[in-house]
């Protein structure tokens, strides 16, 4: 992969650069959202209102990932090109844009998912901690049980619902007692009190919700330091999309978190910084995803600095 050279350019994207736009696109004049259109986008009640229109600043937390002029392609065909951001620790990070302009591709780069495909090629770099996700001597396994993944499905092995979430522990072989660590992984995962007479049961018979839960303690059985989730809550109904959602806020104190979501209510509930990409057209029709824009998340949904970003999120395009 290339490496970032060090230079005084200062990616366009971060948070420090006070919510700019990536250079060249036209921006948001300041002030143009009013409260009732946000409302109206927002679908939610003061509570989530207040909460966007704070000023109060983030806390400060270092990098996790450092992505630097990423782009993806499946043969010859880009998906995604020129994406530049930093992630920091302890915070949920959101990634909304329409369908087709890599959100997934880009979550599935952070964990090599993508090395499972065998068409896939990245360019650019990411550091995760300052470490070279892709350099030669780093082993995808390893990399994968530190940076763990929940995707759009629930998808509970054909096991009882103890062995899924001993499954890690056991392959990985922690120190400590398995009972005590499935125990906590799933209260950690608010699903213990409703599965501890039942742990021999298989998953299967668990309601949709309680699997993506289950699928979460499995993910945090290993003791990762970051959770990627890929649309967790699409095929979830309300009520188990809230329950996910209070688990997310929780988990964030002890993980850092990335999440997929075509569900912009979701990223303004839950997310500390969003990232918004869109798809650009080729010459010949292929589309490639873009960073328009990566701000707090307040700022995305109140003041954005591209006209795009503001179009999309109040519904008016995507």
């Amino acid at each position: 992969m290339t490496s970032y050279d060090g230079s005084d350019r200062r990616p366009t994207s971060s948070v420090e650069a006070s919510g700019s736009s990536v250079e060249g696109r036209p921006r948001v004049d300041p002030g143009r959202h009013d409260d009732d259109s946000l409302r109206i986008a927002l679908g939610r009640d003061a509570e989530h209102l207040q909460r966007l229109m704070s000023t109060d600043p983030l806390p400060d937390t270092e990098p996790v990932f450092e992505v630097r002029d990423l782009g993806v392609s499946y043969g010859e065909f880009p998906a995604l090109r020129d994406i530049t951001l930093d992630i920091h620790a302890n915070r949920i990070t959101s990634i909304i844009g329409p369908s087709g302009c890599g959100k997934s591709t880009m979550i599935r780069c952070f964990n090599r998912m993508n090395d499972l495909i065998p068409s896939a090629r990245i360019s650019g770099e990411i550091r995760y901690h300052g470490e070279d996700v892709y350099g030669p001597n780093v082993d995808p396994v390893q990399v994968r049980r530190v940076i763990g993944m929940v995707f759009q499905k629930p998808n509970p092995f054909p096991k009882s619902i103890h062995d899924n979430v001993a499954f890690g522990p056991r392959i990985s072989r922690m120190q400590g007692d398995i009972d005590d660590i499935v125990e906590r992984a799933l209260r950690r995962a608010a699903l213990w009190d409703e599965v501890k007479d039942r742990l021999r049961d298989n998953a299967y018979g668990l309601s949709g919700g309680q699997q993506q839960r289950l699928c979460i303690a499995r993910a945090i059985a290993v003791e990762p330091d970051v959770i990627l989730m890929d649309e967790p809550c699409s095929a979830l109904d309300p009520i188990a999309t809230t329950r996910i959602e209070d688990l997310m806020t929780e988990l964030k104190h002890d993980y850092s978190i990335v999440i997929v979501t075509h569900n912009m209510q979701q990223a303004a509930r839950v997310a500390d910084m969003t990232a918004f990409l869109t798809v650009d057209l080729g010459p010949t029709g292929e589309r490639t995803g873009t960073l328009v824009e990566y701000d707090a998340t307040r700022k995305i949904f109140t003041n954005p600095s591209d006209r795009r970003t503001e179009d999309y999120v109040t519904g008016r395009v995507g």
